[in-house]
């Protein structure tokens, strides 16, 4: 295996990203007043009027910039490299990250839930609306155009349970009940996470041999 350039480590930004992530639910959700994972979404953590607010903000704008670092440069490591449409899925990923990343934390809820503020509006319909379509075309193409590759595959493969996953998750929401929400809301939030994190691995595992 050749040697690991500084843009192959830079990719790795995506584990302490992930940790960044759960940290800010694991500490959040500790310190919220009769907050409850199971029923309460992710980004109450973060609304305006969250008591936790400073401390959930924090480790997620750390997420947010280590993610987005991760997957800028996975998509420098892969220029030129492997079927077009794998790359131009990960160079969609990568921005619907920055999307997320600047939309979320520009706009984020005014209040537990959905209250109609222009900010929620936003959040809602703009950015989130924004993330779901990037995510769906991003994770469709890094599957179509990687199963058939060898050194892809599993990177494609993890794509599609992502992407089940996110698909999984809106469902689960619509037929659960209202006290299973935050549960299955977190089926789509865990799996972008995840396939981050894994994203990062793979930039610095293939990407110096530079094989498809």
């Amino acid at each position: 295996m050749k040697r690991k350039r500084l843009e192959n480590w830079l990719c790795l930004a995506s584990l302490p990203a992930a940790a960044a992530y759960f940290a800010h639910i694991i500490v959040g959700s500790r310190l919220y007043p009769g907050y409850s994972n199971l029923s309460m979404a992710v980004s109450d953590l973060t609304a305006a009027d969250s008591p936790v607010f400073g401390i959930a903000s924090r480790f997620t704008s750390l997420y947010g910039a280590l993610a987005c670092l991760s997957l800028t440069i996975l998509v420098l490591v892969l220029r030129g490299q492997g079927p077009a449409a794998f790359r131009r899925g990960i160079g969609l990923y990568a921005l619907m990250n920055w999307i997320s990343f600047a939309g979320y934390t520009l706009f984020p809820l005014s209040g537990a839930g959905y209250r109609g503020a222009f900010q929620d509006i936003v959040h809602l319909y703009v950015v989130t609306a924004s993330v779901v379509l990037l995510s769906i075309l991003s994770l469709s193409m890094i599957f179509a155009g990687g199963f058939r590759t060898r050194g892809l595959r599993a990177v494609s493969y993890a794509a599609l349970t992502a992407l089940a996953f996110m698909t999984a998750g809106p469902i689960g929401i619509g037929l659960g009940p209202e006290s299973l929400f935050g549960f299955f809301e977190r089926f789509s939030a865990f799996s972008a996470v995840l396939f981050t994190a894994l994203l990062g691995v793979f930039g610095f595992l293939y990407a110096p041999d530079r094989t498809p």
